[in-house]
């Protein structure tokens, strides 16, 4: 179903964010993984997992990674070996300018092989040598339009620094990208502007806005909320507060992304813009874990409540009776 949604613009789409297991995991280690998170998502009523490639940003500035980068799995590798008896689609993330147009093309073949669906995004800092553009990554993509759809990232912190990222959307959608999934929102101010400028200059270029999808994430520490702010995610010093003193920073999270879930569906709606989150789990603790099991499960309902999203069974229930 993430593909006709994709393709017809419609809201309520939940996707879940995973990492890979680390380089050095020992191969029993990984099927056990890979074991637990099949079984951890198979009744979670969501219409893609996203499988991200992490990259080491450190380049990117000057101040000190809380936690040491590790080189994980491939990310393709790690879902067509290891995650194949999950049913549900699976998007790829791949960062495109560090591959040439021969290895990136080869990559987009195994890709859609296994009917996974890409996300192209930049390389880990400025300065690297990129052997691929992105308009030229999406050409080469280009080829499997009619039975794919193509993903990019959308920043909310960029926008409030270069107030242009209704213009870099416009310009990914003239290149064949259908959908955004953002950077992890924890400032609903700079997503809301997202939304607007994009709107208006929707309205003014006479265009069908695209899918924004809402990256929302637990934060289990202080050490974590650290490391989010380091990654770039901008944390309002108020919201900040809030989580350092409270009794438990995990719980309170879960509401805070909950509350800016539903202000995000608000506006969205009312702008017509189609939309739907991304709850992202990238942390190994069981409580942090179990959190984003929580947070999909509340938005997922939140969605349901306000009639923008039916579950999965209910659609398997549709699709039924379409052949009585």
């Amino acid at each position: 179903m993430f593909l006709e949604k994709i393709k017809s613009a419609e809201s309520g789409v939940m996707l879940y964010g995973i990492t890979p297991p680390k380089a050095n995991t020992q191969p029993e280690r990984v099927a056990e993984i890979a074991q637990k998170t099949v079984e951890r998502l198979a009744s979670l009523d969501i219409d893609a997992l996203v499988v991200y490639d992490v990259q080491d940003e450190s380049a990117r500035t000057t101040e000190e990674r809380p936690f040491p980068f590790i080189t994980a799995l491939d990310p393709l590798t790690f879902a067509s070996a290891h995650l194949g008896t999950l049913s549900i689609p699976k998007i790829i993330y791949r960062p495109a300018g560090k591959f040439s147009p021969d290895e990136l093309s080869d990559w987009l073949e195994e890709l859609h092989e296994h009917r996974l669906y890409p996300v192209f995004v930049g390389v880990p800092a400025p300065d690297f040598p990129v052997k691929t553009s992105l308009p030229e990554a999406y050409e080469i993509w280009s080829k499997h339009k009619d039975t794919s759809v193509i993903g990019a990232v959308t920043i909310p912190e960029r926008h409030n620094l270069l107030n242009d990222e209704d213009v870099r959307i416009l310009d990914k959608m003239s290149c064949g990208v259908s959908y955004f999934i953002s950077q992890c929102v924890f400032n609903l101010d700079y997503a809301k502007q997202v939304i607007e400028d994009l709107t208006l200059r929707c309205n003014r270029q006479q265009v069908s806005p695209p899918t924004i999808i809402f990256t929302l994430t637990a934060c289990g520490s202080v050490k974590t909320l650290h490391f989010m702010e380091w990654l770039g995610i901008h944390v309002p010093e108020d919201l900040k507060e809030e989580l350092k003193v409270s009794e438990d920073i995990l719980e309170k999270s879960v509401r805070l992304c909950l509350d800016i879930a539903s202000a995000l569906t608000t506006l969205c709606m009312e702008r017509s813009i189609p939309f739907g989150f991304n709850i992202e789990s990238v942390a190994i603790r069981k409580a942090e874990i179990e959190a984003s099991i929580e947070l999909a499960t509340g938005i997922g309902q939140m969605l349901r409540d306000k009639g923008v999203r039916k579950s999965t069974t209910d659609r398997k229930v549709l699709n039924v009776k379409q052949f009585e």
